[in-house]
């Protein structure tokens, strides 16, 4: 396949060049470019020298892909690299992948540069579909995925997971018929909630304070030293009783807790879970905010306490923070919380922090075997105020 150059809207993408490997080495040091991609670690300028004559000169030779340098059309500075990394030529499909360089970034370069590599897949290979593929977690690939176009519709476990990554990824597809017209505005734009979320999730999960009757909480990712208290706490009778912990729990429950649940949460940006700590940072507690999968304005809050931290307010004062922080940074219009019919701790707690019992729901919930009537509440912004 003979290498091409495309010109559109302000960018130039031509075949990659020796004279670009000083560019590429100096991009390839981002943190965010190594963690997310599969460029070697530590990426060093033979790594980049290798990129930009032999890799890319012999995926044009071959025919297996289509790899771009991304450039100002009007400087001719390197901005990104986009290209098809994959050709299928049984299935007419391609596979796209992009990184942009540090210093381009906020301008949708990445987004400008998936568009007409998209068309010239389209129009000059004559591809029926293209592909994206990222590992859950980031977030700002799978925000230009989606601008460009691409329906982003499932998870898939990725044939060659990042060192040290999730070994799951999104999966997104592109049809001829969906690609925008070049110039055409790009959709999810940066007020909209998609990209509100993106920023949240696509960076570590922060530390929230709260204060207890003069005793500082932070309610923060759980760690390692918590797991005693955590499998103290779910093997405590009440705490069977009135949750859904395992039961027998086992120390191996709260390890997948620590390692697999939480974290999975925050990289799919469906939700998070924050231990709470007391002033001397000892666990005494969980909170977990699961944004609704039918309603993504709405989500629900679950907690749990340890015995010994019982009646002193932490949980009415850590909902409290966490209810604010699910209202002003994303975007919620509504936080819903459910507590078996008797579970009177729970609903204090609620109450405290806000939250205004609806009704019951009649067997609302399966539990321990048996349906079971649930208390329903909410908590909305103004409630707050």
């Amino acid at each position: 396949m003979e290498p091409v150059e495309i010109t559109e809207d302000g960018l130039l993408l031509r075949p990659w060049r020796a004279g670009d490997a000083d560019a590429v080495h100096r991009a390839c040091q981002d943190p965010d470019i190594q963690r997310w991609t599969t460029v070697p670690r530590p990426y060093l300028p033979e790594h980049a020298r290798g990129f930009v004559t032999d890799i890319s000169s012999r995926a044009w030779t071959t025919g297996a892909g289509a790899p771009f340098a991304v450039c100002d059309a009007a400087t001719g500075e390197l901005l990104a690299s986009c290209g098809l990394v994959a050709i299928d030529r049984g299935l007419d499909s391609g596979e796209v992948g992009y990184w942009t360089a540090p210093w381009a970034r906020g301008r949708g370069v990445a987004v400008r540069a998936t568009r007409a590599v998209a068309r010239w897949a389209f129009d000059a290979l004559k591809l029926r579909r293209l592909i994206w593929q990222a590992e859950i977690g980031n977030h700002a690939s799978r925000l230009v995925a989606l601008r460009a176009g691409f329906r982003v519709s499932g998870e898939l476990r990725l044939a060659d997971p990042h060192v040290g990554g999730r070994p799951e990824g999104w999966v997104g597809s592109l049809l001829p018929h969906e690609l925008a017209a070049p110039g055409e505005p790009v959709r999810y734009g940066p007020e909209t909630l998609e990209a509100r979320r993106a920023a949240v999730f696509g960076r570590p999960q922060p530390v929230l304070f709260a204060d207890a009757a003069g005793t500082e909480l932070r309610l923060r990712p759980m760690e390692e030293r918590d797991l005693d208290a955590i499998v103290a706490t779910c093997r405590d009778e009440e705490t069977v009783r009135w949750t859904s912990v395992p039961h027998p729990y086992q120390r191996a429950d709260a390890v997948s807790y620590l390692h697999d649940v939480g974290p999975a949460a925050w990289a799919r940006g469906s939700g998070a879970i924050w231990a709470v700590a007391d002033d001397e940072d000892r666990w005494v507690g969980s909170v977990d905010l699961r944004i609704s999968p039918a309603d993504p304005l709405v989500a629900d809050v679950g907690f749990m306490t340890a015995p010994a931290a019982r009646g002193r307010g932490y949980l009415p004062a850590a909902l409290g923070a966490l209810s604010a922080w699910g209202f002003a940074t994303l975007g919620l219009a509504r936080i819903e919380w459910r507590a078996n019919v008797g579970n009177t701790a729970s609903r204090r707690a609620a109450e405290k922090a806000g939250f205004v019992v609806e009704g019951t729901a009649r067997a609302g919930i399966q539990h321990r075997g048996r349906r079971q009537d649930v208390w329903v509440g909410a908590l909305l912004p103004e409630d707050q105020a």
